[in-house]
């Protein structure tokens, strides 16, 4: 007669909280199945083997006292519903226009949202939930697979997050996915911004919400409209794009409007530089040129079709767009539209310019290099454009576990940290020498357990001080541990 399972099922949400998770701990006589992850959702399972079913049990048991206490309680599976997930659509036409000057198109496999482009990789993220990482000449050098579709990528200096459908933000600089974000349930994420470890989010309904680097909710605010695109942060302000224009916050701890300016249109794309906030609209069709130092306006750049995506170099030098017929734009500082050329390759959900070369990611799932030099575009706007290498992304690989820990008994080069209980609230704090023994560690919250000890490859002090931010991979360090 087989073994009849042993289950155990607990949920963890918060209603003023971000956490939305289920844990599941199924024995079945000598195996241990675990299952887990944002509710609504299958999560992930891991299984284990013991010698005898009374070890099985005894594990069972640690994990479930463990998840107690966390906060975790029983629950009935199915009672309470996964997070709404608006994503961009586009109705996809073909562009007049002749083709852009493509140098290669990398085919990730899905709609893709998701760029980011530094001196050396080029970062890709679709709505399947895969994420790759190439360089400039198109070879892949690593992938990711996050349980949800990938809303954004953005970096915060050396930081570099993905936001994904599932609610969480995961940071990237590990060799894991690790989520250091979770957004609350009852926000149907449109974007998101981070800026010196402080996470601005914008929603379907128009609320922008901001978040410090342990991810406690500092404040949420309704902007004009009923729905928010766009969120920009930097130093002084953070700039919310939504269905009635702009507007800009002043100050992280507590809510401000420094600044308003109405746009023709709905906001559906935001992109900034040093001194200036750009916003692409719907049914205006314009790229807005805002000053941010008091929201006046700078200039207008002039799409003939709904513009979802635009970018720039620095300084405002040329002004890029996206619009919903396969079209991408540039225009000078002065709004003079240079070109207008056609994406061959869907329309662009986002775009960055980098080093004389524009990159997209687009309707279909490309993440395209187009080589915007002077020379290039006078060429392509008389139908010469060179033969581009087109690359099909691999299979795509199985979902990361973003709370697994490998168990290493060796901490050398590396910087030990210990999870505490602080005032009711697990924390972080620094065990290695030469560093402030009081301030916290930005850490991810899965993967927090009193008492623990973790190393990690770095520990960093925010650029604004007060508190560290762990970078790169992360370990549990056994108990047995002799320093």
């Amino acid at each position: 007669m087989a073994d009849e399972a042993e289950r155990t099922y607990l949920e963890l949400s918060e209603e003023q909280g971000s956490a939305h998770k289920f844990y599941e701990v199924v024995v079945k006589g000598c195996e241990l199945t675990i299952r887990y992850g944002r509710i609504g959702t299958d999560g992930q399972t891991s299984t284990q083997t013991f010698p005898t079913p009374e070890a099985a049990r005894a594990e069972a048991a640690k994990k479930i006292k463990q998840k107690r206490s966390k906060g975790y309680e029983p629950a009935v599976m199915g009672v309470r519903q996964k997070r709404s997930i608006t994503r961009r659509q586009i109705v996809s036409q073909p562009s007049q226009a002749h083709r852009a000057p493509l140098l290669w198109r990398f085919q990730s496999g899905a709609p893709a949202l998701g760029i980011f482009i530094d001196a050396e990789h080029c970062w890709v993220g679709n709505q399947a939930g895969s994420i790759f990482v190439l360089d400039h000449q198109a070879q892949l050098l690593n992938q990711y697979r996050l349980p949800d579709g990938v809303k954004c990528i953005v970096a915060d200096g050396p930081w570099l997050y993905a936001g994904c459908d599932d609610g969480n933000v995961y940071d990237l600089t590990g060799k894991l996915p690790r989520a250091v974000y979770q957004v609350s349930e009852n926000v149907d994420i449109f974007w998101l911004d981070i800026h010196n470890a402080l996470l601005g989010v914008s929603d379907a309904n128009g609320t922008l919400i901001i978040a410090n680097s342990e991810d406690e909710a500092l404040w949420q605010q309704q902007s004009g409209g009923t729905s928010g695109w766009m969120v920009r942060c930097d130093n002084n302000c953070v700039y919310h794009g939504h269905s009635h224009g702009v507007t800009a916050y002043t100050g992280w701890i507590e809510p401000g409007v420094k600044w308003e300016f109405a746009t023709e249109g709905s906001v559906l794309f935001g992109w900034q530089e040093r001194e200036t906030v750009y916003a692409g609209t719907g049914s205006g069709h314009k790229v807005y040129a805002l000053r941010k130092a008091d929201g006046q306006l700078e200039q207008i750049y002039q799409c003939d079709a709904p513009v979802f995506s635009c970018a720039a170099a620095e300084d405002g030098k040329y002004v890029f767009a996206g619009d919903n017929y396969s079209s991408i734009y540039c225009f000078d500082k002065a709004g003079q539209r240079l070109w207008k050329l056609a994406t061959g390759c869907g329309s662009a959900f986002s775009m960055q310019y980098f080093n004389e070369r524009l990159y997209i990611v687009t309707t279909d799932g490309s993440l395209a290099c187009i080589d915007a030099s002077e020379a290039a575009i006078q060429a392509a706007q008389t139908g010469q454009v060179p033969a581009y290498e087109d690359i099909k992304a691999p299979q795509a690989i199985a979902v990361a576990q973003p709370t697994a820990l490998e168990m290493v008994s060796d901490a050398a080069g590396r910087v030990i940290v210990q999870c505490v209980r602080i005032e009711g609230k697990l924390r972080i704090r620094v065990m290695t020498e030469g560093y402030r023994p009081d301030w916290n560690v930005q850490f991810p919250r899965d993967l927090r357990e009193e008492g623990a000890l973790y190393v990690v490859d770095e520990v960093r002090e925010a650029a604004g001080g007060g508190f560290y931010r762990a970078y790169g991979n992360i370990s549990r360090l056994r108990e047995d541990y002799e320093d």
